[in-house]
């Protein structure tokens, strides 16, 4: 299984946000930020923060998805 965040790029666009503004309201590190672009692990602290900020459950920013077995 994989992890993607694509579901909270397209809320930061809906929220007229950028990467750099959530950063800043939620108070995560750039390393953060760094691995939720490559669809990396974070701690779920990043997560709620994330979520505290938008005003949105996990389920808003991220999806499990399979990764195929070729």
């Amino acid at each position: 299984m994989a992890v993607s965040y694509n579901k909270l790029w397209k809320l930061l666009i809906d929220k007229g946000m950028t990467k750099t503004d959530l950063i800043k309201a939620a108070g995560i590190t750039t390393n953060a930020m760094a691995k939720l672009g490559k669809n990396e692990d974070v701690r779920v602290e990043v997560l709620v923060k994330i979520c505290g900020v938008l005003g949105c459950t996990v389920d808003d920013i991220m999806e499990i998805v399979p990764v195929s077995k070729e």
